[in-house]
């Protein structure tokens, strides 16, 4: 099941040498993994609420190639690169199976608390 590494960040004004270094080498990093960039500097389009900050969403074919990607240590080395100057929130999730029908989902979690 495909897992996403999603990032929203919060990039100053200017963007340092560094940060500009980090995304030259993040690629390089994703390819062992199976990992590929699925938003990388969009415009976000807010419906609802409120966004300050961009959206990076990377797809890997599972969480555990995601969780090893993150982990390993060509792409710890690159962390500091982007944290030293942008703010932000980075999150590991699996996405959902093929099929996957969020009526069900209702109904499950409806008895689960009927039943508490």
């Amino acid at each position: 099941m495909t897992a996403y590494a999603v990032g929203h960040l919060y990039p100053a004004a200017r963007l340092d040498e560094e940060v500009f270094a980090y995304m030259e080498r993040i690629q390089s990093t994703l390819a062992p993994f199976g990992g590929r960039f699925l938003v990388h500097g969009a415009t976000v389009e807010v419906l609802e609420g409120s966004w300050p900050g961009g959206l990076v969403v990377i797809g890997f074919p599972g969480i555990d190639e995601a969780r090893a990607w993150y982990a390993s240590a060509a792409y710890q080395e690159l962390i500091p690169l982007r944290t030293r100057h942008m703010a932000g929130d980075v999150v590991l999730v699996d996405g959902v199976a093929p099929g996957y029908d969020a009526s069900a989902t209702a109904a499950r979690l409806r008895a689960a608390q009927s039943a508490a």
